[in-house]
């Protein structure tokens, strides 16, 4: 899907505000709100915003420490058991992907301390199918979720 300037600027509206009313939408992007509302259903439809959430930050209670986890499975257990378990079983792990290279899989995870984070390296590594994990530590966050550059880059190559 080819986006315009209009496109963008809705995104970036609602990445700064995911909050923010359609009305208020239409009256900063100068458009009805009925353009606003069709543009939010199109990016929808098309896979372009998959939802509009407010982003959460859970340092904001507590959970200070952010750290990546490189997981190795047992194989014989299947992929999607092992990925469901570590799903249900560990709300402390904030992203998920089935990488290539040494590892299967790549975690990030957070805790409100040295000890929790231990305890939680602990329970991934006791999950049925866990074969082997490696882990470090972030220490300082340069961004997260930047996705705008992209969104703007493509809407200047349609143009």
């Amino acid at each position: 899907m080819q986006l315009d300037a209009l496109d963008v600027g809705l995104i970036e509206l609602l990445t700064d505000s995911p909050m923010l009313p359609a009305m208020e939408c239409a009256r900063r992007l100068g458009v009805a709100r009925g353009t606003v509302t069709s543009r939010l259903t199109r990016l929808q439809e098309n896979g372009v915003i998959q939802a509009i959430i407010p982003r959460i930050e859970p340092a904001g209670f507590g959970y200070q420490l952010v750290a990546f986890c490189s997981v190795e499975l047992d194989q014989k257990y299947g992929h999607v058991r092992i990925t469901d378990a570590l799903t249900e079983s560990i709300p402390e792990i904030m992203d998920m992907y089935t990488v290539t290279g040494d590892f299967d899989l790549h975690l990030r995870v957070v805790a409100r301390n040295a000890s929790e984070l231990q305890d939680v390296f602990d329970r991934i590594s006791q999950v049925p199918g866990v074969a082997r994990t490696s882990s470090s530590l972030a220490l300082r966050e340069h961004f997260q979720g930047r996705t705008m550059p992209l969104v703007k880059a493509q809407a200047t190559r349609s143009e």
